[in-house]
Order: C-alpha cells, then structure tokens, then sequence
C-alpha cells in the first residue's frame, strides 16, 4: 500500500563481529533447548559450558557440539578462551557468579545475564556495580525485546503509524513451566513472568509514572508462593495505560494476545510461546488512518523461542564491537527491577506505587 512501509525491522541487527567465544553458564531448559539452538543458527561460538549438574552439561556440549566441559563454573571461569559469559542460572544465585567473573576481567569482555537479574533490586544493582566498576560490559537477557511482534510494534510505533498511544494491554493464559529452584523464594509470579512484561511495556514506551498491582495464589501449584497470578495497571505522565492479565493457572486454550490502541491506528497480535516445542511465530495486525479501512497482516517464519535469543546474544556482542551501551543493559534493567519492586510494594500497601518510590537513587534515577 502506498506510503505504508510493510518492512517492521522485526529481526535484530547484528554487528560485523559475531565470533565472541562464549561460555555458557547453565545446561537446564532455557540454555539447551533455546538459547543454544538460538546461537547454532545464528553460527555464534560456544567453546565451553558448565552447570550444577555436570552430565546435564555434558549432554549439551555433545548434542550442540561445545568442546570443553567443566565440572563447575569456577573452572570456567579460569578458560582464558571464554570473552562473553552466558550466565543462565537461577536469579539468586547470579550476584555469587558476577562476583567472582569480573576477577577474571582480563579475558571476560562481556556478560550477559538471565532475567531476572536478581531476586532484590539491591542485590541487581550490586551486579550492575561490579560489572562497571571491572569494565565489564553487562546485557541481561530479557528476550521479550526481541521477540519479533514486539520488534515490529515498535516500529509501528516509531514510525507514528498508531499516533499517541491512549491503551495498551496484554492478556496471557499460559502455564510457566516454573522451575524446581522456585520452591522456597518468595516471589513468583511478578519476578518471574511479568517481568516480561513490565519491560516490554518499558521498551515500548518508557517508564511510567506508576503501578497499581493486584495478585493472587495459584491453586494448582504444589508448593507455597503468594503471587502464582497477577494483575497490573502502568500509569503513564502522558494518559496511557498499559494494562496486563498475567493467568499462570489456565488449564487450557493457552495464549498471550496484546493490543495498542493509538489516536491515528490499532496494533494487535499474539506472542509464539505457548505451544513450544511445535512453536508458531509471533503475529501482528494493524490498522492506520493513513491508509484507513485496511487492515496490514505482515507475516514471517521466525518465532520467539529460540530465534529472540539471536538477538539478546547478538545485542551484547554488537556493544562490545562498537564500544557502546547494550539495547538491554544492567544499568536499564535496573529500572526493570524498580518496577518489579514497584508492584510488590503495590500490593503490600494497597495503592498505586511511584516508580521513583523504590529502591536507590542509582536504580530509579529519583529520590531513595
């Protein structure tokens, strides 16, 4: 259609130099199944992996054919090949590996971390702290940015084809598949899945002013937790709100759909997770008054899992070719976590909570 540009940017834009050598922290299911078949399509070089349990590790290294394995990560850590870290353990057990890798700052340029970055917004700003203070250059793995519907939305967005953004909502009914290492923390729910969303609602539009959060226990799960389900409304400077339905106890007709309503067009699709390991791409539909009474249906092959991870991977090594910020820094995703602390503290006290309210004034940019 004539001035409609159909070409929504929704793959990442690598740098020249893809030919980092990595070592992978973490054999469980995020690093076997996606993120390493991510980086074999993408023909990135993973020259050792480790894990907690050693033959998980080497299980990895023989399906996705990783030349060293290391009975632990300390041992990694001392591989003078390794210059990007791939850090995919569980998020309180992060800071301990961060800590002891920026002593190897020598041969580590680069470490990108699983989301969350941490359990406590103190605990990621330590992360963020100690990476800067090493000169060690810090992207976190949050791979909804990535994800190829939400790519183009913000193109669609960039582009003013929506105009001012007035509402904005997702809507998952999908089982996590929370894992063992769960059991026994505190926080599920919010830390776990809806900080994908809380950090899409930030890549799309930037941080809000304030969140008003609401959560529930699943009764399906077996063990104890407080928020299995949640429920949140950001509240933009500007008017907007973006609202999400996080439903993590659907037995059924699983999916995540999303819409954004603008004054000059209406965006809407579905997110490709659900129904991994069969997989379908992410979509995206969209109307525009400048060409009205036409609805656009561009379409591609690559999906969420794994092809996202490309990009998270392919972010951290674009920064350290060019000496620059990644797209998803530490620094950023501390105001990530800020609001994640935002809707804990929301629903502990009742009220809409201020995004400058919590944590430090190095992770909010506002008041402590």
């Amino acid at each position: 259609m004539a001035g409609i540009d159909l070409d929504l940017k929704h793959l990442p834009e690598l740098g020249s130099k893809t030919d980092y050598r990595i070592g992978a922290i973490g054999a469980g299911f995020i690093m076997r199944d996606v993120q390493l078949a991510a980086y074999d399509e993408a023909g990135f070089d993973v020259v050792a992996i480790a894990s907690r349990t050693p033959e998980h590790a080497r299980s990895c290294a023989e399906r996705w054919g990783i030349g060293r394995v290391y009975e632990t990560w300390r041992e990694l850590l001392d591989d003078p090949e390794v210059e990007i870290l791939d850090i995919a353990y569980p998020p309180d057990r992060q800071l301990g590996i961060v800590r002891e890798a920026v002593e190897h700052a020598d041969h580590i340029k680069g470490i990108l971390a699983q989301k969350p970055l941490a359990t406590t917004l103190e605990d990621a700003a330590e992360i963020v702290r100690l990476c800067e203070e090493a000169g060690v250059v810090l992207g976190v793995n949050q791979n909804m940015r990535y994800d190829q519907s939400m790519r183009a939305l913000k193109t669609l967005l960039d582009r003013g084809y929506l105009g001012e953004p007035v509402v904005a909502q997702i809507v998952m009914h999908a089982r996590p598949h929370w894992q063992d290492f769960l059991r026994g923390l505190d926080r599920l729910a919010m830390l776990n899945m809806s900080i994908h969303h809380l950090d899409i609602f930030r890549f799309l539009f930037g941080d809000p002013e304030r969140i008003l959060a609401s959560v529930r226990e699943d009764p399906s799960i077996g063990f104890e937790h407080a928020d299995g389900m949640a429920f949140y409304i950001l509240e933009y400077a500007g008017g907007l709100r973006a609202v999400s339905i996080d439903n993590c106890f659907t037995w059924t007709d699983h999916g995540i759909e999303w819409r954004v309503e603008g004054t000059e067009g209406v965006a809407r699709g579905t997110i490709g997770w659900p129904d991994y390991p069969e997989g379908s791409p992410s979509t995206v539909d969209f109307t525009t008054k400048r060409q009205p009474g036409y609805w656009f249906l561009p379409r591609w092959e690559e999906r969420w899992f794994p092809q996202a991870f490309i990009g998270t991977m392919g972010q951290l090594m674009r920064a350290l070719e060019e000496g620059s910020e990644p797209e998803i820094s530490g620094r950023d995703n501390l105001r990530t976590m800020a609001l994640v602390e935002a809707a804990y503290r929301s629903v502990a006290e009742g009220r809409a909570v201020r995004l400058d309210e919590v944590g430090t004034k190095e992770a909010t940019g506002g008041s402590a």
